[in-house]
């Protein structure tokens, strides 16, 4: 066994990206407050072909060097949009027939497991501020809550390692769908 080179991995150039068929789902960030954060969350956007990326609040935008070091460029296919205000931007995506659905620890919180997207559907996952989480009237906005169910003792897991774990779920599931 050996490790692929760069050249060997096929990968498309930025203009075959920007032009190719994209995953019909939108990350929305919700006052993230660290910029490798917002970078990690680009990067892994572009590795599942994620339609956008939606911006809110306090999170920061591209152009900037501490998006740059984690983003590696994917901040050139990714698609994104700034909103002053999350709350506008889930107005946006329900205007547009996006579900809307928050990944937080909630009473009334799905487990990720039991979540089965629909290949007819389009979403959009909201992800929050690492402290404070998905802010509550963001919260009761959305279609559904999702929970990523963890077993340690810590209470939550960094928001790039969420976009990773959910974008996952996301595709490998849909991808059992259209398979079958």
């Amino acid at each position: 066994m050996k490790k692929l080179k760069n050249e060997e991995l096929n990968r498309l150039e930025i203009e075959d990206f920007k032009s190719s068929e994209k995953t019909p789902v939108i990350f929305v960030l919700d006052n993230i407050r660290s910029m490798n954060n917002v970078g990690s969350v680009f990067r892994t956007a572009d590795a599942f072909r994620i339609n956008s990326i939606f911006l809110c609040g306090i999170t920061a935008k591209p152009p900037h060097r501490e998006i740059h070091k984690t983003a590696l460029g994917s901040t050139e296919s990714v698609d994104w949009k700034y909103f002053e205000n999350t709350l506008d931007a889930i107005d946006h995506l329900r205007h547009i027939g996006y579900q809307t659905i928050a990944i937080e620890q909630a009473d009334k919180s799905t487990s990720l497991e039991n979540f089965n997207p629909s290949t007819e559907k389009r979403y959009a996952f909201i992800f929050g501020n690492e402290v404070f989480g998905v802010e509550d009237e963001v919260l009761t906005k959305c279609s559904d809550v999702l929970e990523i169910p963890q077993f340690g003792t810590k209470h939550s897991l960094n928001i790039s390692v969420s976009v990773g774990v959910v974008a996952w779920h996301y595709i490998m599931n849909t991808l059992r769908v259209k398979e079958a």
